[in-house]
């Protein structure tokens, strides 16, 4: 994605490589499950009562909160320097003020400071020099992991790596189906990068997320642009929505189901509260009749004869359908199903050959001879035999 105040084409870490607005140009890599401060404009009574809590983002989709204990003026895009263990980190004040509060009661249950480590200071130009150069080696460092581990045979796949803002540190993220005894590459990491390793496992939808990408709406993955809360998806949520059980077409980036499964299901299990069971038979005089398929949003639903010679698939409104039921459970049986005209007439179509593909040479034209000589020496021809 082209970022216009960036001196890069892409918006890479937590802050973009070469960012001249400070993470706030506007694209999609910079405002990465950014939140809006809806809460900017009130105004305390008193300095003293300001929050002194800050959320800071870092690369991906990481963020932490820190105390403000100087009294430091913030605000929304500030490049700061933070505590880390240890050395210090460099982030991006992502929320401040009172807004922080809510974020913490919302992802921590509490909104107490005690515990939170403390913001240094803004980040010097020699800070944010040194910060760049370690995002440069992520990359690099990330395939030749990939190589040791290979070496090494371990069942991983090494898919970021982020360093710390002080090049002393770097967090290696991987997928693994086990357990995997790593202790060997971590010896091999730090003699070969000389800096200190942390191995941290995430799920596959944790990925994605750090992974980002394209989904199959044509829009950028969810769980890599603003949604945090990974619910689980099962596949009774496509049966409600009357999908087709695909899992080539209902799987994700992640290879598991995809989120937006979940999206309009309420929807969904409102509208069929009004439908009929599937089991459910309605009886007429020329025979039961079994549910066949119903349209939740066209209020409509499909029901055949048992017997396939009474009658073809009759499309019905819901409310004729629970009124049928509704006199059947009275004892009253009704004639039959096509009241309103609305039976599918099955097309009785030779199958062998619906398309017309005859021959492989149906479309090819029989071209008459234009040599006039031809055409009489064959005549000629004709009428000596």
């Amino acid at each position: 994605m082209g970022c216009s105040g960036c001196s890069t084409k892409t918006c890479g870490s937590s802050l973009p490589r070469g960012c001249k607005n400070n993470g706030n140009c506007g694209s999609g890599g910079c405002n990465q499950l950014s939140v809006f401060n809806w809460l900017s404009d009130i105004q305390t009574s008193s300095e003293k009562e300001q929050f002194k809590a800050v959320e800071v983002r870092f690369k991906g989709s990481r963020k932490e909160f820190f105390l403000n204990k100087d009294n430091l003026h913030l605000v929304v895009g500030d490049v700061i320097a933070v505590e880390a263990s240890p050395g210090h980190d460099i982030g991006v004040v992502s929320i401040v003020g009172e807004l922080t509060k809510l974020q913490m009661k919302k992802k921590l249950k509490t909104s107490s400071t005690d515990g939170l480590k403390a913001i240094y200071r803004k980040a010097s130009e020699k800070d944010v020099d040194k910060w760049r150069k370690a995002t440069a080696l992520e990359e690099s460092t990330m395939y030749g992991a990939r190589k040791i581990a290979e070496y090494l045979g371990l069942e991983m796949k090494i898919s970021d790596v982020e360093y710390q803002g002080d090049k002393t540190k770097a967090t290696f993220y991987y997928t693994a189906k086990g357990r995997v005894d790593f202790r060997e590459l971590i010896k091999r990491l730090s003699s070969e990068f000389k800096i200190r390793i942390e191995m941290r496992q995430i799920g596959a939808r944790q990925e994605s997320a750090r992974l980002g990408g394209i989904g199959a709406c044509g829009r950028e993955l969810c769980c890599s642009s603003w949604l945090t809360d990974f619910r689980t998806v099962s596949t009774s949520s496509a049966r409600y929505q009357q999908l087709s059980i695909n899992p080539q077409k209902l799987a994700g980036q992640c290879g598991k189901l995809k989120c937006c499964l979940n999206f309009e299901l309420d929807g969904y299990m409102e509208g069929i509260k009004e439908f009929p069971s599937p089991q459910t038979k309605i009886k007429t005089k020329a025979g039961s009749c079994s549910f066949v398929k119903m349209d939740i949003f066209q209020r409509k639903v499909w029901y055949a004869y048992d017997d396939p010679s009474k009658g073809p698939i009759v499309e019905l409104p819901l409310d004729y359908v629970n009124e049928i039921i509704e006199k059947n459970k009275d004892g009253k049986i009704i004639d039959k199903l096509e009241r309103f005209d609305t039976a599918i007439e099955i097309d009785k179509n030779d199958y062998e050959n619906v398309v017309g593909q005859d021959s492989i040479n149906r479309f090819d034209k029989k071209t008459k001879s234009r040599n006039p000589r031809k055409k009489r020496f064959n005549k000629r021809k004709t009428n000596a035999k």
